[in-house]
């Protein structure tokens, strides 16, 4: 495994001695802002962790090496190769190790690397999930597999709103994956607090999540577990933007991975740039609720 897998000492000395370690991941860098406000969000991002009492492990693969906490000209290396940095999901990890190739991680990359690293909390932004249409198109996100198969939580603004939530929920609880909110019984739609879907359990503590994290590993039930929190309310974005940005992206035909970063840039359009700063926001929120339920997991586990 040393042969692909690089952990930054920080991280391996974290990992070695109990302490909570929060993953983090990187197509949100290359693919989710523009540069310089990635760079920016990545690196505030770990001092939100740090500040919290955790260590930040930001995950990519750089020159076919599979990296768990990135150095800020990492980083910045990440983010002002954007988009050319190939956004890399499980199918595509081997070609772009083989090929020494740059890849930016998708959640379900991150997990699975995060996985290999031994680290069990990771904040994103949202969660990939079932794609309006499926039922013709099939278009569903590895996400929801690697969520079903893989021991780490994920820590979300919930389900992206380009997505059919219900369907998602639906295939998530085939799976097996839990889907807890933080303080609300409403799955968040990413850029707003409500999506009119309930989750399975609301847990309003991050140590009643880490017990739940515990007892479900413990047990040797596989997979991840979605925890959503909702976006601050002070930063939420009118939902007639995002609708009218998803009515847009139907009639041009987008589909697949090129409909998040779509939706994003025309969200922002509409709303006269507001959206990546909630954006950002949402992003800053999960990393604190990331690192405090890492915290009480590592007290738990030691």
């Amino acid at each position: 495994m040393e042969k692909y897998l690089e952990i930054s000492q920080e991280v391996k000395n974290a990992l070695k001695n109990g302490e909570a370690v929060v993953a983090l991941e990187s197509t949100i860098i290359s693919h989710g802002m523009p540069y310089p406000q990635n760079v920016e969000t990545a690196l505030q991002v770990k001092k939100i962790i740090r500040d919290s009492g955790a260590i930040p492990a930001t995950i990519a693969i750089l020159k076919g090496k599979l990296k768990v906490g990135l150095t800020e000209e990492e980083i910045d290396y990440l983010g002002s190769k954007g988009q050319d940095c190939i956004k890399t999901s499980r199918r595509d990890l081997p070609f772009i190790i083989a090929k020494g190739l740059d890849g930016a991680t998708t959640v379900a990359s991150t997990m699975i690397i995060a996985a290999m690293a031994g680290i069990k909390v990771f904040a994103t932004g949202g969660i990939g999930g079932v794609h309006r249409g499926a039922e013709t198109t099939m278009d569903i996100s590895a996400d929801l597999e690697e969520l079903g198969q893989t021991n780490v939580a994920v820590v979300c603004a919930g389900a992206k709103s380009i997505l059919d939530i219900g369907l998602t929920l639906e295939y998530l609880e085939t799976k097996g994956v839990p889907v807890v909110g933080y303080q609300t019984s409403e799955l968040p739609a990413f850029y707003t607090r409500k999506s009119g879907f309930s989750v399975d359990y609301k847990i309003d503590t991050p140590l009643e999540i880490a017990e739940s994290l515990k007892a479900k590993w413990d047990l040797n039930l596989k997979g991840g577990v979605v925890i959503a929190n909702p976006i601050p309310e002070e930063y939420q974005m009118d939902y007639d933007a995002i609708t009218n940005a998803i009515k847009e992206l139907d009639e041009k035909g987008i589909k697949g991975k090129e409909s998040t970063p779509f939706l994003l840039g025309k969200v922002k359009e509409l709303t006269g740039g507001d959206s990546l700063n909630s954006n950002i926001q949402l992003v800053f929120n999960n990393a604190k609720l990331g690192a405090e339920i890492a915290i009480e997991y590592a007290k738990l586990t030691k």
